[in-house]
């Protein structure tokens, strides 16, 4: 089957979306723990993060959602954030206290590959990536591997980015491991076209988009990828 991991920024409200998503067929919640100056996103996460911060949304109270989302759903939970978050909690504190809050795994965006191996975590390769990366990424990843689909932020793009097929080809040659894709994935027919290369998606701006219109948004959304997917595993 082909997995489905969708992306919510931490607020008080995420819980109940969190459930909702799954409820409609998501397989992995991420949980994004927002940073002022978040390298990675694009403006839809950008603008979650920067009004999660105005709610007060500090790691602590990130990590009490995390806490309430693990009481509602038993779905694997990786919350997302940066470097800098690290470095102000305290590296090994924040993983203690994710994975005892409920956290299964963790992504940090821009911490390469070979830097804090002890850190147990997603990583990233994207198309710019040597052979020699990938290798690395893919030893060191817990779980899968998250191919990110263009060089540049998150956003919903138009269509599926032509550089997602090229460096699927080569992860595979290189692991073994799960590969799952994400930036820009946003709509069924790129859900589908990206699950014809990949073990599974990630939908990040377009999840948030649709949670801003709340719970039952967000399950139509989550509703409309998980057939889309289905219908590519049923072919399979």
């Amino acid at each position: 089957m082909k997995r489905l991991v969708v992306y919510l920024m931490a607020m008080p409200d995420t819980p109940a979306l969190a459930q909702a998503a799954v409820e409609a067929g998501a397989d992995v919640v991420e949980v994004g723990i927002p940073f002022s100056d978040p390298l990675a996103d694009g403006p839809v996460i950008r603008r979650a993060g920067e009004r999660a911060l105005a709610a007060g949304m500090r790691t602590a109270r990130c990590l009490e959602v995390l806490a309430e989302i693990r009481s509602r759903v038993s779905v694997p939970l990786i919350p997302m954030t940066y470097s800098s978050i690290f470095d102000a909690y305290g590296w090994e504190r924040l993983e203690q206290d994710a994975r005892a809050a409920g956290a299964t795994s963790l992504i940090v965006a821009d911490l390469p590959a070979d830097e804090r191996p002890e850190l147990r975590r997603v990583q990233l390769v994207a198309p710019t990536s040597t052979d020699e990366r990938l290798r690395l990424a893919a030893e060191h990843t817990d779980g899968w591997l998250y191919l990110v689909t263009v060089t540049g932020t998150t956003g919903a793009r138009a269509e599926l980015a032509p550089s997602l097929a090229p460096l699927a080809e080569r992860a595979r040659a290189i692991t073994d491991v799960p590969l799952y894709a994400g930036f820009g994935i946003s709509t069924p027919a790129h859900a589908r076209a990206a699950a014809e290369l990949v073990d599974g998606i990630v939908v990040g701006s377009r999840a948030v988009e649709a949670a801003e219109e709340g719970p039952a948004a967000l399950a139509a959304l989550v509703a409309s990828l998980r057939g889309a997917l289905d219908d590519v595993s049923a072919v399979a």
